[in-house]
């Protein structure tokens, strides 16, 4: 098997700095916005903010607006419904339990794609992923801890963002053999700006006061660089190696909601969060080797 080279890891390891720093900005300044706005005008307004940039981005570019034509518009609706609801999901979650809760509850995202890519994309159902499936839902248990912590409205809300963000990252695998990133960027910001504009109007849509509009940036900006960054770290290092640089979010973000918000530090949490990244690097691991074994015989 071939080995990442050290300056790789180290390129690696600063994007997924990256992309703690964006994600954990997106968290706080998401969580400011909406003492005035609701989730859809958020979504609205962060969209816009994206397409201003993804659309710049592509006018600079040497293929320019000819590379957003697509011939997948029914595939890009779709994928952009599923994000929009768990990114609406997310938003609301971080508002109602701890920001370490979301997080970790949030890493369910690659076991969902794991168990839905055979009903999506006619993958396998391998007892590889079945067992990460299971011992990633054991971390669940043990972040929500249903019967002996109350569990609130907003643990099933950061469950359905995560099962949105699975169905995202399926569709998107679909679209990414035919489409573009900035295409795919594009219909993104502007169908959702279209749908947060749509569900906000029938109660107004609300504008933001001066003093938010800092946050209102950072949340659009965050969203986009925290993806870019991710996506960077990929093409330096496996998804092996990534994924437990990820596990990084849960400390910073728990850090983060104590010092902020006065939130406390559960070890549950932490524990559970630990045991959902097993579940997700049986699968990688799994996956890898299915690989491997499938180039041998050919």
């Amino acid at each position: 098997m071939q080995s990442t080279p050290p300056t790789s890891l180290v390129k690696a390891a600063l994007w997924m700095s990256g992309s703690v720093v964006s994600m954990a900005a997106m968290a706080i300044a998401g969580r400011s916005v909406q003492a005035e706005l609701n989730t859809f005008e958020l979504m609205a307004y962060r969209s816009v903010i994206g397409f201003v940039i993804v659309s710049a981005v592509i006018f600079f570019s040497r293929d320019g607006f000819g590379q957003v034509k697509t011939r997948k518009a029914g595939l890009h609706a779709a994928r952009n419904i599923f994000h929009f609801t768990g990114q609406n999901l997310w938003f609301f979650a971080i508002t109602v339990i701890p920001l370490a809760q979301v997080v970790a509850l949030e890493f369910t995202n690659p076991i969902w794609v794991a168990l839905l890519a055979p009903l999506m994309l006619g993958e396998s159902m391998t007892r590889t992923r079945l067992i990460g499936a299971i011992i990633g839902f054991i971390g669940v248990l043990v972040v929500a801890r249903p019967g002996i912590a109350p569990l609130d409205v907003g643990h099933f809300a950061a469950l359905g963002a995560a099962i949105g963000f699975a169905m995202n990252t399926i569709f998107t695998k679909k679209l990414m053999r035919t489409d573009t990133t900035l295409c795919v960027l594009f219909w993104m910001t502007l169908s959702q700006g279209l749908m947060g504009f749509a569900l906000a109007a029938p109660g107004g849509v609300t504008m933001f006061s001066l003093h938010l509009t800092p946050w209102v940036v950072m949340v659009g900006i965050s969203g986009l660089s925290m993806h870019y960054c991710l996506t960077s770290a990929l093409r330096h290092a496996p998804a092996s190696i990534v994924a437990p640089m990820e596990f990084v979010r849960l400390p910073v973000i728990a850090v983060l909601g104590m010092l902020i918000y006065g939130e406390p530090l559960e070890i549950f949490v932490f524990v559970g969060g630990a045991i959902i990244l097993a579940g997700n690097l049986v699968n990688i691991t799994g996956e890898r080797r299915a690989r491997r074994l499938a180039s041998a015989t050919v």
